[in-house]
């Protein structure tokens, strides 16, 4: 059961629409089909709502947006998760994802930081790699050197399209992040989308024949003598 969901981005106008803050874009949708309000929370360094589950047995489920720039995201997430009692199997980390191109999206649990210093971070906090993550493809420039600069860009049109179509069907996978059922989660996301049915082969138009024309009349007999 997903207690606490964390968005990574960065905080700031400037960094609101970058290839980074996916994770960010993820979490305003949940709170969206939550009926959440993030506000910040100065305890815990960041964007924080609390929404109440239907059985209050099983206890609230918090989203989590650091305000803590991208490097420094542990220092949000732990504090929150050792007051709560929630352990690292509890928590969702969305975050984005070089080694995706954009429209694709993968779910895991456990795993390094693979080079990213939110989940680098993160780990170092938490003590416990045994997080799930939802990882957000944005794409890679092709060069290593670039990746800095890359990810603090805005994606083109088209990139951004793909990527907020992940958003949407991952995000319509929530119920069963936060119910446990972590095994039809990642079968609903990693869904590939049904092929287009091929258009059917046209009707061949129908064969008409064309009636002959009538042979034209014999010329009548001449009635002389």
């Amino acid at each position: 059961m997903i207690r606490l969901i964390v968005g990574l981005g960065n905080p700031g106008p400037e960094y609101e629409h970058t290839r980074h803050n996916a994770g960010f874009w993820w979490v305003d949708a949940a709170a969206r089909q939550l009926g959440a309000s993030l506000a910040f929370d100065r305890n815990y360094h960041g964007m924080v709502a609390r929404v109440n589950r239907p059985n209050p047995a099983d206890g609230p489920v918090w989203l989590l947006q650091p305000m803590t720039f991208m490097n420094l995201s542990g220092k949000a997430v732990a504090p929150l998760a050792r007051f709560f009692k929630i352990e690292p199997a509890q928590i969702l980390v969305v975050h984005d994802e070089l080694d995706l191109l954009p429209g694709q999206m993968k779910l895991k649990q456990g795993g390094g930081a693979a080079g990213h210093n939110g989940l680098k971070d993160i780990l170092a906090q938490l003590g416990s790699p045994d997080f799930w993550r939802l990882r957000i493809g944005i794409g890679h420039p092709g060069v290593r050197a670039e990746v800095a600069n890359f990810v603090l860009r805005k994606p083109p049109l088209d990139e951004r399209v793909a990527i907020n179509g992940c958003i949407t069907e991952s995000v319509k996978a929530l119920p069963l992040l936060l119910d446990g059922a972590m095994d039809r989660a990642l079968m609903k996301i990693h869904a590939k989308p049904p092929r287009p049915k091929p258009p059917r082969p046209a009707e061949a138009p129908a064969a008409t024949t064309t009636a002959a024309p009538p042979a034209p009349a014999a010329p009548a007999a001449d009635a002389s003598d």
